[in-house]
């Protein structure tokens, strides 16, 4: 990897003279640190890190350093789910694709020659001429899985999560508004929208349900999978 980093680094230079680009010495910072990193980064986590090495680099410097290394094809640009950008080294020869855990963030890469061939043999089958791709898998990391609670109230599910509606708290009230929409305790649900604010969707049976989140705190739902009998 240091061999790999030391080419780069050579390549940065070569081109950034090359191009005339200003402040060289500084964007070399810039460089190895995210290098060094390998990680999917932001403007301002890399600004933090930067600066806690001693340097003084103002965030719109290392934005824009960021954004030469993408021109230059040093560093590729993401934006997940939760619109953050996110910037991560650009390897060479190299594809890989992204899980996003939705409660914690974490960017988990992974690579899968099985999965590059289907998609290769799906765009054949389409005749359409695969440039480029890129999936994103989001989903529950096995550390947020481990700490969190099986049983909680539906306002806190997250989108694609399947549960079951284990009880109802808040009285009578509430069982009759939740039967007079269709839905019962021992039904399975899918959440499909849920921003964490304002009303949520989900479907049962594909019908869809539009819930308040004063209805959907009283709601108590089960993880398929994890019922504990």
């Amino acid at each position: 990897m240091k061999r790999i980093h030391a080419a780069e680094r050579e390549q940065f230079e070569k081109l950034f003279r090359q191009e005339g680009i200003d402040r060289l010495e500084d964007r070399l910072v810039v460089l190895d640190a995210f290098l060094l990193n390998e990680e999917h980064v932001t403007p301002e986590d890399l600004e933090t890190y930067i600066n806690s090495m001693g340097y003084s680099f103002t965030r719109e410097f290392v934005a824009e350093t960021l954004e030469l290394m993408c021109h230059f094809g040093f560093a590729q640009k993401n934006r997940f789910k939760n619109g953050v950008q996110h910037y991560e080294h650009k390897h060479l020869g190299q594809h890989h694709d992204h899980m996003i855990c939705t409660k914690c963030g974490d960017i988990v890469e992974f690579e899968n020659r099985q999965l590059e061939e289907l998609q290769q043999r799906i765009a054949q089958d389409y005749d359409f001429y695969m440039l480029q791709h890129q999936m994103e898998i989001y989903g529950i990391c096995a550390r947020c899985q481990t700490e969190r609670d099986k049983t909680m109230p539906l306002v806190l599910a997250k989108p694609g999560e399947q549960l079951v509606i284990k009880k109802l708290i808040g009285g009578n009230e509430s069982r009759v508004r939740l039967m007079s929409m269709g839905l019962r305790v021992g039904d399975t649900i899918e959440i499909l929208t849920n921003s964490g604010k304002g009303q949520m969707v989900v479907v049962a049976d594909n019908q869809r349900y539009v819930l308040g989140r004063g209805l959907s705190q009283k709601i108590i739902v089960e993880l398929v999978g994890s019922e504990t009998g």
